[in-house]
């Protein structure tokens, strides 16, 4: 296992760098940046949804889950995407690879307890307002580059075969800097402004899920999970320069306390285990005060989040000993997202189809290679916005195995 665990590392390393940038999207501007986990590859290639008390794959949104594993699963989940920026005018392509999640699952018996790290949000963006054409006109440039990560812990129990119930701490951190040049017509030199805002504060998530039979086959499955408000401490720091001036003006350390606000997510499926499922998963997300001192602005506004999915898998024969083929877990998804963000009395919402496949690592084995595909459309070109058209190619890796288990012979 420990072997396996080093590899995959390697693998992902290879693949992807925790320091790029998360994303390309001129909306990471807002708020603390676009929020990056949706969940493990083997959900969001269902679109989110996560109803069913998995005993061999990682459901780390909701900590009930962990009392079903029955093996020891290390997983660990990386993505390259490709944007698509479009206004009414022009367009431009933008690429990068990220770092999705590690995490680490134990069983123990009626509990389970797992823990890992998790990048939450990323800020990624070049903004260039050029007006210098116009007598007496300026030229901006906006960049920003970093986000949000979390370490978390969490513990699960079944209270009965059917029932499981838990809960799980997370230490939010990370640090978010901002750059701005102005450039005006006839002014030789230009002003630089850069923020750096150091983040970090602690939530709280519980969760419950209950499965039954509905006959000798079906099975219903259902999913509640429950985020606490909390707070996310900002200290940030300012420099202005002005080019050729070696004595730049540091301001005063400026503290806010951001609001991270409540979630609720509910998941109901319909399936026979270890063959097919069919499932929804709502989320509804209150207000947030998200916006910092640099950030603000009189056309942005924050609302609720709501998000609506639908998806499921399909495995020809999981228990098949001469197929490969069918032993593969077919999944796809659709989700409608409002991202809770409204710019210029516009509503920033997010469509997308996933789809996917999890691959045996060999016959007898529960550890597998999971493949994603999402592609959707976000935002609007309607109000001087930008829509963003991307295309996702996620891969990560799950490996099973059994720890603490003592041998019977030497």
């Amino acid at each position: 296992m420990i072997k396996k665990i080093i590899v995959s590392a390697c693998l992902l390393i290879s693949f992807v760098s925790f320091a790029q940038q998360g994303t390309a999207s001129p909306y990471s501007f807002f708020g603390i940046g676009d929020v990056r986990f949706k969940g493990t590859l083997e959900n969001r290639s269902m679109a989110g949804v996560s109803v069913e008390q998995d005993s061999i794959h990682l459901n780390i949104e909701n900590p009930s889950s962990y009392a079903s594993l029955r093996q020891t699963v290390f997983t660990v989940g990386g993505t390259f995407g490709s944007n698509t920026l479009k206004t009414t005018d022009e367009s431009a392509k933008a690429q990068r690879s990220t770092f999705d999640y590690l995490a680490l699952g134990i069983p123990m018996g009626k509990f389970g307890a797992a823990f890992g790290l998790v990048p939450v949000t990323s800020v990624g963006y070049k903004i260039l307002n050029d007006q210098t054409a116009v007598v007496d006109g300026t030229s901006s440039q906006l960049q920003g580059k970093g986000g949000v990560n979390k370490v978390f812990a969490g513990l699960g129990y079944k209270i009965t075969p059917k029932w499981n119930i838990g809960a799980d701490a997370q230490y939010n951190f990370g640090k978010i800097t901002t750059t701005s040049v102005e450039l005006a017509t006839g002014i030789q030199n230009g002003t630089q402004e850069t923020n750096t805002s150091e983040l970090s504060g602690v939530s709280f998530n519980i969760g419950t899920m209950y499965q039954t039979k509905i006959d000798k086959k079906l099975s219903l499955f259902t999913s509640l999970s429950y985020t606490f408000a909390s707070t996310l401490n900002s200290n940030s720091t300012r420099v202005i320069a002005v080019d050729g001036d070696p004595d730049p003006y540091l301001g005063p350390a400026i503290e806010t306390n951001l609001k991270l606000p409540n979630k609720i997510t509910l998941g109901a499926g319909i399936g026979e285990a270890r063959k097919w499922l069919v499932g929804t998963t709502l989320a509804f997300q209150g207000n947030g005060q998200l916006a910092n001192y640099y950030n603000a602005a009189d056309n942005v506004r924050y609302e609720k989040y709501q998000k609506y999915a639908i998806g499921g898998y399909y495995i020809p024969n999981y228990a098949s000993f001469t197929s490969h083929l069918s032993r593969i877990t077919y999944r796809a998804g659709l989700k409608y997202e409002k991202l809770g963000l409204v710019v210029n009395n516009e509503s920033i919402n997010d469509v997308g189809m996933s789809l996917g496949a999890g691959i045996p690592l060999g016959n007898g084995s529960f550890s597998n290679v999971n493949v994603g595909l999402e592609f959707g459309k976000r935002g609007t070109t309607s109000a001087d916005l930008i829509q963003e058209n991307y295309f996702n190619f996620s891969l990560s890796f799950s490996f099973n195995d059994r720890w603490f288990v003592k041998s019977k012979f030497n």
